[in-house]
């Protein structure tokens, strides 16, 4: 079960040399102090794990075109609002509560349940998970992008948060029937992108393709290139840096070993996935692939959330590198069988993470298969994977088809032209490549004199 437990933690050398003296100055016991420097740990890896939101919609945002650049931001700042609140609300309670057949959590809704009592543990670790959760509901964003109704992906987002993922960690983290089943996922590779990775298939399955995303008459895809490849690479250096929070913040103690352990394996696996990536477009297409080598490092990531505290750092290294290939052949593959997922959401989080859990299964270092373990927990991680997978399949499944069916899904097709960002925002991403430099606008270019250039697409 992954929660902070409440009890202290010895705190490394240094905390064991220095304690007593500022302890004794400042009226503090050595267990307050412990707990303070643990609450303080937790909150820089919850920062960081944060500032991969910006990451999130800055490579969204730079993988699309500039006409839905202020929606793709808008998802982004309101899936880590709304996440918050809702997990706050229900998706804690349902994840952590008290289980009724180890499947669902029933109290400890609103977090507390009854009245207010300073819980410190309880309370980092809240702002810690809530973080996961929208992580999880944001990974849908980039496979839907650029076709889907603002309305209908924050009820997406809300859903998401309250009730998909929440079961998920039930089930895992939350000592479920897949927790006592022996599986494995360190920070998240099924519990977190899996899910986001299927809730996104799902979702670009019942929403269909961009229009002339594939031509019409050969099937064949055609490249929508996105509007900045340097957000979209800054999106990516936020992602890996916060990932070292994500990955890092999850060993849950301070436990240095562990720690320095889990960053070595992180770094090895993200710079593996580059490397990949990029060589193989270069074979493949001549060039060096700049967005692909984005999703080489996000690749690498995913592939090394599952067991980055339990594989050594050569396999760290080969996951990685195995990940940057996965990563551009499973983009191909969905384009080939013409679904749409603009910012290869999909693939980088759902494959790897599949791929992730699964090596775990290949090379933990006491229960693996290459390490003299068995099969046996391979086993248990490919059983768990299908149960997640069936879960959220099903319910985003249902929830995209009522949203479909109450015609609430996607986006008219004069929108879709034009841009979500004057249709559902009223106002560009960028005024002045819209409306001219200099110009004061209204939502619909009246007081400039002008209206959007409808797309030729």
């Amino acid at each position: 079960m992954r929660r902070l437990a409440k009890v202290g933690l010895l705190t490394g050398a240094l905390m064991l040399v220095t304690a007593p003296a500022y302890a004794q100055e400042e009226g503090l016991t050595l267990e307050a102090l412990e707990l303070n420097t643990l609450v303080l740990y937790l909150m820089v890896a919850t920062v960081l794990v944060f500032i991969m939101h910006a990451g999130f919609a800055m490579l969204e945002a730079g993988m699309t075109r500039q006409k839905n650049a202020a929606n793709i931001v808008g998802k982004n700042l309101m899936t880590i609002t709304l996440g918050i609140i809702t997990y706050y609300a229900i998706g804690w309670g349902i994840m952590y509560g008290s289980q009724v057949g180890n499947f669902i959590g029933t109290d400890m809704f609103f977090l507390v349940g009854g009245d207010y009592e300073p819980d410190a543990i309880l309370e980092i670790d809240f702002a810690f998970q809530a973080m996961f959760a929208a992580t999880a509901a944001t990974i849908v964003s980039g496979a839907v992008a650029e076709r889907m109704k603002f309305g209908a992906y924050l009820a997406v987002a809300v859903v998401m948060t309250a009730l998909i993922y929440p079961v998920v960690g039930a089930w895992t983290w939350g000592g479920g029937w897949i927790d006592q089943l022996g599986f494995v996922d360190f920070a998240g590779s099924t519990i977190v992108h899996l899910t986001g990775g299927v809730a996104g298939l799902v979702g670009a399955l019942v929403l269909g393709p961009r229009i002339g995303k594939f031509d019409a008459k050969t099937g064949k895809p055609r490249a929508i290139p996105g509007h900045s490849m340097p957000l979209a690479g800054l999106g990516v250096l936020f992602l890996f840096f916060g990932w070292f929070g994500f990955n890092g913040g999850s060993v849950l103690e301070l436990d240095g070993e562990a720690i320095a352990h889990v960053l070595v394996t992180t770094a090895l696996a993200a710079s593996g996935g580059a490397t990949t990536a990029a060589l193989f477009t270069r074979l493949k297409n001549g060039k060096y692939d700049v967005a692909m080598i984005g999703n080489g490092i996000l690749a690498g990531l995913v592939g090394i959330t599952a067991g980055a505290d339990v594989v050594e750092f050569f396999p760290a290294l080969l996951v990685g590198l195995v990940a940057g290939l996965v990563v551009a052949v499973s983009v191909s593959f969905f384009d080939s069988i013409r679904i749409d997922d603009p910012v290869g959401a999909i693939s980088v989080h759902g494959t790897c993470g599949i791929l992730g859990t699964l090596w775990v299964g290949l090379f933990a270092m006491e229960d693996g298969l290459f390490s003299g373990g068995g099969a046996a927990l391979l086993g248990i991680q490919a059983i768990s994977i299908i149960g997640v997978v069936a879960w959220v399949g099903v319910t985003s499944a249902i929830l995209f088809g009522v949203l479909k069916a109450m015609g609430q899904l996607r986006a008219p097709r004069e929108w879709e032209l034009e841009g979500l960002d004057l249709h559902e925002h009223g106002v560009p991403g960028y005024p002045e490549l819209v409306f001219g430099a200099g110009t004061a606008t209204s939502d619909t270019g009246e007081r400039a004199g002008r209206t959007p250039e409808r797309s030729s697409e």
